[in-house]
């Protein structure tokens, strides 16, 4: 068993609990369904996160008639299902990335869980990609760890001065809000392309170094300063200091984009 304090079942115990057999969770874990840790012996793990999920499919496959494919789709629909990989970097990076920063401290999940304010079994999903935080929660997650979030976006390709789409790197930051970065390497700005889905957003306020410039290219959205709220639309711009807690959120019922500037590249 993983020495992190955390509690994990065998794939026995959850087929018991969910009420189907193993080898149904290995037919589902090989859609996406399921992905467990494993011990030394290369025994699956699972957590009560996992359990909940399966007990969720097998609730869509014997009321709803569902097959493990539309099982799929719908929970990524809902956000309870995150996609293991999202254009130019993979998820699953993520979550190796937290895990490693973890293992390297030798902290347990319960200490890293209660620094960054989130509870163990989210954390867990964090670190297996099963989930994706908020940006709050990973501006969290980078001060505990001494680092920052452009860190999670594996920028360390050589980067010309310039960079076309399909070479982004992008990061999910939370249900319906993804970043994609516009340039990385020694610079003194960190650009990037949010592209923020309707009623999605930051979550709770955070605050950082630095300052801030962002322009609406599409949509809206709000964003909140020191109790303060602000509604920016299409071809609005807005700057502020990164030290004063900001939350933001789409308030509209189409996609916002945003051309979003950090400096220093601290986020």
């Amino acid at each position: 068993m993983p020495s992190d304090g955390h509690v994990y079942l065998k794939i026995g115990d959850v087929a018991r609990q969910v009420g189907i057999s193993p080898s149904a969770i290995r037919a589902w874990e090989r859609v996406g369904l399921a992905r467990p840790e494993r011990s030394k012996s290369r025994y699956r793990l699972y957590t009560s996160d996992d359990v909940r999920l399966l007990k969720k499919a097998r609730y869509l496959r014997k009321v709803r008639g569902l097959n493990p494919a539309a099982i799929v789709q719908m929970l990524k629909r809902e956000g309870i299902l995150k996609p293991a990989a999202a254009n130019g970097i993979a998820n699953t990076t993520i979550g190796l990335r937290l895990r490693r920063l973890r293992a390297q401290r030798r902290l347990g999940l319960a200490q890293v869980a209660k620094a960054a304010g989130i509870s163990i079994g989210f954390l867990s999903s964090l670190e297996r990609s099963q989930m994706t935080a908020s940006v709050g929660t990973l501006r969290r997650l980078a001060r505990f760890y001494r680092t920052n979030i452009l860190d999670f976006f594996d920028a360390t390709e050589l980067n010309t001065r310039l960079v076309r789409p399909p070479k982004r790197k992008v990061l999910d930051a939370g249900p319906g809000v993804r970043m994609e970065l516009l340039a990385w390497g020694n610079k003194v700005m960190e650009p990037h392309l949010f592209r923020v889905q309707p009623a999605a957003g930051s979550g709770e306020a955070y605050t950082h170094e630095g300052e801030e410039f962002l322009f609406v290219l599409r949509g809206e959205l709000k964003i909140a300063l020191d109790g303060e709220e602000y509604h920016l639309k299409r071809g609005d711009s807005f700057y502020f200091e990164s030290a004063t807690p900001h939350r933001w959120k789409n308030p509209g019922r189409s996609e916002t984009w945003l051309l979003w500037v950090n400096t220093p590249p601290t986020f």
